[in-house]
This record gives C-alpha cells, sequence and structure tokens, in this order.
C-alpha cells in the first residue's frame, strides 16, 4: 500500500522498543516523498482528459451521440481508475507499477468504447470516425514514401483479386494524372455516400460524365473527354484484373479499395454501349442487399402476413415485386433467407448474383451464352424438386408459363418481376401466363414494395401540418401523432448553422421500404381466375392490412420520411414499357430484367 501511495513513511523497526527509542524516532520521523510518480500519473491522466475534453466531447455534440451520458460514463471510468491506480492494498515497490497498468488499460477500454459505438452510428460519416491507430499510419505512410520516391502519393490503395497492389504511376507523366482522376471519382462517390458510381457517354460531343447514385437517385458530375473517360475506366479495369483491350463484351470484377483506414470491396463492371463504353462501380455490394427481414420496412403486419406466407405448407408460387431500382434483389434475398437453408434445399436461379447466401444453391445464368433459355432452366430446377426457388428474373413469357404449369406442391417458388403495385403484379403474372385459371392455380401470395430516403435524424426539422393535409393523408386516430418532419441539411453549432455534417446537407440519409404483402386465398384464387381485376382490387382492400400508400403514411407519421419524400414515391407511375420477348407470345409482362447494378438494394 505504501508504495502505491504518493507518500512513503517510515515504519519503526519490528521489536520491542525502549520508550526513549520510540520517542527520538517520533522526534524524527521522515517523510519520503516519490517526485516522479504525480508526474507520470498526472501525465496519464492528462492524456486521457485532453482527448475525452477536446476531441470526444466536441465528436458527441457534433453528431448528437447522446454527450451527457458519454461525459459521465467518462467521468466515473476516470474515477475508478484514479482509485485503481493509487488504492491496490499492496506493500511492495512494484506496487505502483500494476496500479499504473492498471489504469492504462481502464483508460484505454473508455476510449475504445466511445470510438467503438460511435463509428458504428450510422449519423457518423465515415470520414468522421475516429481512429485510434494514426500514429501506426503515420509510420506506415512515410515508409511508403521513403519507398517510392519519385512516384505520386496515391491516396487509395487498389488491392486486386490475387492481393497484388496497383503500383503508384511516376509524378509528372500521364499515367499520374490519370490515377488522380480516377481516385477523385471513388473519393466523391465516398464523400456523397454514393452506392456506386457510373462512368457512361453522355451522347454529346463524344463526352463523358460520371453519375453517383445516392439513396437510389442519379447526382450527373463534371463531364469528361472521350480519351480522359476511356483512361479513368481502363485503370479501374486494370485493378480488377480485366481485360482492358475487351471494349464489347460484358466483363466484371472486383477489387478492394483502402482510403483512410477503411477498406471497401468495389464490383467493376464494364460493356460497350452506343457511344463508347460504360463502367459501373458498384460500393460494397453485398452490403448493398444484405438486409434482415424485420429491417426491410415492414410493419408488424404485413411482417406476420410474410411470415405465413414463407411458411405456408402448401408452397406454390409468390409474386416478388418492385417497380424499377425499387430493391427487388434485397427483397428477394432477404425473403429467400427466411427459410431454413440447413433443412430445406434452397436454390435461386439468377442472372447477375449480387450475394452469396450460406447454404443456398445460386445457378447463374448467361444470356448471351450459347444452349436453354431461361424458362427452360427454370423448368430443369424445378423437375430437381427443390423445397425452394427462387426465380430472380422474369426476362419473358415463356418463363412464367413453365412455373405456372410446373408441379409445385413441393416447392415453393418465388418469381421476381417489376411491377408498380399488387394489382398490376397480378395483372402482369395473368397475361404473362395466358390463362388466367393456370396463373391462378398455385397462387398463394403476391408482395410489392418500393423505396423511399430516410430524413437524416440529425438535421430534421419538426413542423405540424395544416388540418386539410392530415385529412388528405387520411389519418383518423384521435391518438395518433400530428407532427410531421421535413429535410433540414443544416445544424447549429456553437449557435452557428452550418452544413450537416451526417447527411452532407442533403437532408437524407439511406433508404427504406414500403410494401404491400397479401396471401393468396381460395377467394383471391377464384378472381384471378375470373380476370375480374375491379374485383380482385375490392377483395385486397377488405383485407386489414395496409396499403402501400397507408405504410407510407405511417412512415411519415414515424418521422422515417418526408411529405415531399412520401409524394415522390407514392404517386402514380406509367407500368415499365413492355420490351419484345424472346416468345412471340402478345401477353408478354413487362420486361423484368434484373435491376442494374446501381440500385441492388
Amino acid at each position: 500500500m505504501a508504495s502505491l501511495l504518493l507518500l512513503d513513511w517510515a515504519h519503526p523497526a519490528p521489536g520491542a522498543l525502549r520508550p526513549g527509542a520510540v520517542l527520538a524516532q517520533a522526534s524524527q520521523a521522515l517523510v519520503l516523498v516519490s517526485p516522479w510518480k504525480p508526474l507520470v500519473l498526472l501525465a496519464v491522466f492528462g492524456a486521457w482528459a485532453w482527448v475525452v475534453s477536446t476531441v470526444y466531447d466536441k465528436h458527441a455534440a457534433r453528431f448528437r451521440l447522446a454527450r451527457e451520458r458519454w461525459n459521465l460514463i467518462h467521468l466515473i471510468v476516470g474515477l475508478v481508475a484514479l482509485v485503481v491506480a493509487v488504492g491496490i492494498p499492496w506493500e511492495h515497490p512494484a506496487a505502483f507499477f500494476v496500479g499504473l497498468a492498471a489504469a492504462l488499460v481502464i483508460l484505454g477500454i473508455d476510449l475504445y468504447a466511445y470510438a467503438h459505438v460511435a463509428n458504428k452510428d450510422e449519423r457518423v460519416p465515415e470520414s468522421q470516425r475516429i481512429r485510434l491507430d494514426a500514429l501506426t499510419k503515420v509510420s506506415n505512410a512515410r515508409a511508403e514514401r521513403s519507398k517510392s520516391r519519385g512516384k505520386i502519393e496515391p491516396k487509395l490503395r487498389l488491392i486486386a483479386p490475387d492481393k497484388s497492389v496497383l503500383p503508384p504511376p511516376t509524378a509528372d507523366t500521364p499515367e499520374a494524372e490519370v490515377r488522380l482522376a480516377a481516385e477523385s471519382v471513388y473519393l466523391r462517390a465516398m464523400a456523397s455516400r454514393a452506392s456506386s458510381v457510373e462512368i457512361r457517354p453522355t451522347g454529346k460531343d463524344q463526352s463523358y460524365a460520371p453519375v453517383f447514385i445516392v439513396d437510389g437517385l442519379q447526382t450527373p458530375g463534371d463531364p469528361l473527354a472521350a480519351q480522359s473517360a476511356l483512361a479513368i475506366i481502363d485503370l479501374w479495369k486494370l485493378g480488377a484484373k480485366l481485360d482492358v483491350a475487351d471494349r464489347r463484351r460484358k466483363l466484371q470484377g472486383t477489387l478492394d479499395v483502402e482510403h483512410a483506414g477503411a477498406k471497401h470491396r468495389v464490383r467493376i463492371t464494364s460493356v460497350g454501349v452506343a457511344g463508347g463504353m460504360r463502367l459501373t462501380m458498384l460500393i460494397d455490394p453485398d452490403g448493398q442487399v444484405r438486409r434482415e427481414p424485420a429491417k426491410l420496412g415492414l410493419t408488424d403486419e404485413q411482417f406476420k402476413e410474410l411470415r405465413a406466407i414463407v411458411d405456408d405448407p402448401k408452397r406454390g408460387v409468390v409474386l416478388l415485386t418492385t417497380p424499377p431500382d425499387g430493391g427487388r434483389t434485397t427483397l428477394t434475398y432477404s425473403v429467400v433467407q427466411m427459410h431454413d437453408a440447413y433443412t430445406q434445399r434452397v436454390e435461386v436461379l439468377e442472372v447477375d448474383q449480387q450475394l452469396a447466401i450460406e447454404g443456398v444453391r445460386h445457378t447463374p445464368f448467361d444470356p448471351l451464352a450459347e444452349g436453354a433459355d431461361f424458362g427452360t432452366t427454370a423448368r430443369s430446377l424445378l423437375r430437381r424438386d427443390p423445397d425452394v426457388l427462387a426465380v430472380a428474373e422474369l426476362p419473358d413469357a415463356n418463363t412464367a408459363k413453365e412455373v405456372a404449369k410446373a408441379d409445385t406442391d413441393r416447392t415453393r417458388v418465388y418469381v421476381c418481376f417489376r411491377a408498380g403495385s399488387a394489382l398490376e403484379a397480378l395483372d402482369s403474372w395473368i397475361k404473362a401466363v395466358g390463362d388466367p385459371k393456370q396463373a391462378a392455380r398455385n397462387l398463394r401470395g403476391v408482395v410489392n414494395g418500393r423505396l423511399l430516403r430516410k430524413l437524416c435524424t440529425n438535421c430534421r426539422v419538426e413542423y405540424t401540418p395544416s388540418p386539410e393535409m392530415v385529412q388528405k393523408l387520411g389519418v383518423t386516430d384521435p391518438k395518433a401523432s400530428t407532427k410531421l418532419f421535413k429535410k433540414g441539411g443544416q445544424v447549429l453549432i456553437k449557435n452557428k448553422p452550418e452544413v450537416c455534417p451526417v447527411c452532407g446537407g442533403v437532408g437524407f440519409i439511406g433508404q427504406e421500404g414500403i410494401f404491400e404483402v397479401y396471401a393468396i386465398g381460395d377467394e383471391e384464387r377464384a378472381l384471378v381466375e375470373s380476370g375480374n381485376l375491379s374485383a380482385i382490387k375490392a377483395a385486397l382492400r377488405k383485407k386489414p392490412l395496409p396499403t402501400l400508400q397507408a405504410a407510407g403514411v405511417a412512415k411519415l407519421l414515424q418521422g422515417v420520411t418526408s411529405l415531399e419524400e412520401f409524394t415522390r414515391v407514392t404517386s402514380p407511375t406509367p407500368a415499365p414499357g413492355a420490351a419484345a420477348p424472346s416468345s412471340p407470345a402478345p401477353q408478354a409482362p413487362p420486361p423484368a430484367k434484373g435491376a442494374s447494378a446501381t440500385s441492388r438494394r
């Protein structure tokens, strides 16, 4: 104990002492002070307090991360560390160092805990995340600079599938300019939270331009000369180990991009198009389509209905539909994952695989390869009697006919295609099959959804709508909140308005789905067989389940989205134009080519 305290007291020698000796010792008591121990503790706790007060406190205030609660946690942890540092009940010269080490561990855990929790919060953009390995990065950067003198210092590390790193070009060369231009495209995409980037011809003056997809909406970039754009495309293809000379065929590869301590997987797709080439960079492709079913955005009633459809022992056909770029791939994968792939045989037939689901067999289909068409491939898979088969595309009427006439008593088949509503999905299915009776025979459910942007919770603005607007929204429950939110884009920092650091001033961050989910029973199948769309619509409306509009209003009242975004997403849109099917049947449905890689959510 004595060595842990800063004051070391002299103790009388053990054994019997004469009274005179005791008085002499008392009069000559010594106080031995260790001058370096308080300095060590002051340095340790001072450094910790500086990080907490200067870095963490401002960070929590800027992004509204429960600042008061975190400050209380830091204070408690600091007191605990101080008690441990000076209060270990052990009389040994090494006790001080043991206490100091324990205090360092406690303070380090405190610093790591805040950084770990804050970095996972969606309100903190990647560029504003806390890095705890700054010294290591500085050391590594210096080492890299010493090795690459005479070459440019790239901001990105491009790591190919074989783990090789694309070397930086020599400074003051055309290759260096291309490298910097290619990096600037990626850096802007990350700064704007883009899910993907397309570099494609503009159709004017043989120029190109990057297009950034942010929360499902396109944001054009600055135009590029054709020569510069093609050089940038070639560099990204080179990083993914694709054939740079092949400018016609569709090529696809991946590479990892490291920047500021973060690594992201990027899927590169190049293909020849009218006027030149198109390059698509899909950032974190797995994360864009991986979503737990409970987090799709379904209401509680809709999730129970979907669960009942999935667990229906009668199997049959279920339609999974969205408008173009409406999150159909994510919906398909999420529903497939509701089946246990270890007790059931689950398969997916798709043109462009976006995610590898554990336990699920993915069957890719190449539309350019010679051999069986898509419908014939689906028929072959159905003949193997899988427990679950997801047909991720509906490119022609023949595929619909093959699924409709198959024996699905032992197989659940999910058919995925484009449609603007559940009613439109049923109408397209009837037309694709060509026979309403055949279309209705094994139909068990229909799901339709679309994506809306979520308001940034860091800067959204609350307001009270007019009574007329509340009436238009159909809010009749007097207990329901009528407070709505609109996008902000700015926050007050030290009483000064500044651009919101979370959303970058956009006002929205992320997307969420709204849905229609209906199980198809005997009554609905009879109406589908009759082909009476009005009667089908009335039957679906009778169900105690929300429509797309009702689901959107619920998101409004919850503060998830704004009235403007709700109106944009739920406004009537024309059905997708029908392309020529592979068969001459006139009832071919709207084409259901998979959503482009720019919007795989």
